[in-house]
């Protein structure tokens, strides 16, 4: 089959900023699954609230959807803190944080899908702004606006949450309370205050992704589900704990879905996406970041 330069080098741009998405859902899971090891099967589903928060508010006021999920960041972020709150109290704090704590996230999952279900039904929803629609076309390349400002806003976020791990107090103290929590609390720290601050923050990016989500597709109330496997597989494939190594797996999945995509069909890309994910951790078990 015969390759057209123009194409194959569109698909690589569009799975960089596919990839730039990707980040961006997937950075919760990050954080909650591999720093506090809280398996918070529910993320796609606070990425849908997040969407649907865009979508009310983009539809009734005429708000910019990327505004909407950045003055919403506080309001997911008590969210995320009253959840974790729950599951502590519930499952952590007995010990049954592994089967028990897994049923609970795909408990929450289903119920808030149901919820949207009955408050939306299952028509496509969308937003309206400048950006979703157009592209910028620079030489051979064509960057669709609604794929390039949520990669760039992506970037700006995981770039700024990176800061915020690696030059305060708090931020070191989510990276050590995975490792030694008995050290933490020697520090005058609460491992169970940090985790809460630390699953907040990993909700409050959902407020962000699902804005992200929504600009670059409509959405319906099952959407979530498409992503549970991909967040999961970047954040293992990433190193577990690495921004950086996170990010450059979100890419190559990105890279390898658009390309399979483009040139040998739509269906074949999650099968092959995985499979390149299967072969770079029997290559290197401890992800690309990993140590």
């Amino acid at each position: 089959m015969a390759v057209s330069l123009d194409l194959l080098v569109n698909a690589i741009v569009a799975g960089i900023l596919l990839g730039g998405f990707y980040a961006a859902v997937s950075v919760g899971i990050t954080i909650s699954f591999g720093m506090l090891d809280i398996a918070n099967i529910a993320q796609p589903a606070f990425i849908l609230l997040g969407s649907y928060a865009a979508y009310i508010l983009n539809s009734s006021f005429g708000v910019d959807p990327i505004l909407i999920g950045i003055v919403m960041l506080p309001v997911f972020y008590v969210i995320g803190m009253a959840v974790y709150r729950l599951y502590y109290y519930s499952f952590e704090l007995r010990g049954e944080q592994a089967i028990q704590g897994l049923a609970f996230f795909f408990g929450l999952l289903f119920v808030a899908e149901v919820s949207l279900i009955l408050v939306f039904g299952v028509d496509y929803r969308f937003v309206e702004a400048p950006y979703t629609e157009g592209s910028l076309h620079w030489g051979i390349l064509n960057l669709p606006f609604r794929m390039l400002i949520p990669f760039i806003f992506s970037l700006v976020m995981i770039a700024l949450l990176q800061l915020y791990l690696t030059r305060s107090f708090i931020g070191r103290a989510i990276l050590a309370v995975s490792q030694d929590g008995l050290a933490l609390q020697l520090m005058a720290a609460s491992p169970i205050r940090i985790k809460q601050i630390a699953f907040g923050i990993s909700v409050a990016t959902c407020s962000l992704a699902g804005t992200f989500l929504i600009i670059i597709q409509p959405i319906e109330p099952s959407i979530g589900r498409d992503y549970i496997g991909r967040i999961f597989a970047i954040c293992v494939l990433g190193g577990m704990t690495s921004f950086p190594g996170m990010v450059a797996a979100a890419m190559l999945i990105g890279v390898v879905e658009s390309i399979t995509a483009t040139f040998y069909g739509p269906s074949w890309a999650p099968a092959v996406a995985f499979g390149f994910l299967l072969i770079t951790l029997a290559v290197r078990p401890a992800g690309l970041a990993g140590r």
